[in-house]
């Protein structure tokens, strides 16, 4: 359990350190979203699970990392790990018109919201520091996220 955390939290800072934009792309052939760093290497992909009713995330050899479910009951989308483990949750605050991200014990740790003027998705940490951002490339019909070297 822990060697499948450790993995995971390596590979997202792997991500994170060695480069600055990640690449999402919808791959309509094997009908699943790819993500790709900045060099063009593929790093990650995620598929629906039609049967299981769920998100599921992969690394670049065919892993399991992580998969997403809707709980309907609480309104949120709920993340957990390849085991089953909770990670968290995301849910959308219509009050400030933003999406929450919160760790397994409720404590928030992430907040998109939508910057109108620059067209694009801001993300903050939970000391409302930005970490990044998500914007659309209509060109390449790809959301590409940068982060924040700030």
């Amino acid at each position: 359990m822990k060697k499948i955390i450790f993995t995971l939290t390596f590979l997202l800072a792997t991500i994170a350190s060695f480069s600055q934009n990640l690449t999402q792309k919808y791959n309509s052939y094997l009908e699943r979203t790819e993500f790709y760093d900045s060099s063009g290497k593929m790093v990650a992909y995620a598929k629906e699970n039609a049967y299981l009713n769920r998100t599921e995330y992969y690394d670049s050899y065919g892993k399991l990392i992580k998969y997403e479910t809707n709980n309907q009951y609480l309104n949120r989308t709920e993340t957990y790990d390849s085991s089953g483990k909770q990670q968290g949750y995301e849910k959308n605050n219509s009050y400030l018109n933003q999406n929450e991200t919160y760790n397994q014990s409720g404590q928030q740790q992430l907040t998109k919201k939508w910057n109108e003027y620059l067209k694009r998705y801001e993300v903050y940490d939970s000391f409302g520091k930005m970490r990044g951002y998500y914007t659309y490339n209509s060109y390449l019909k790809q959301w590409d996220y940068t982060s924040a070297s700030y």
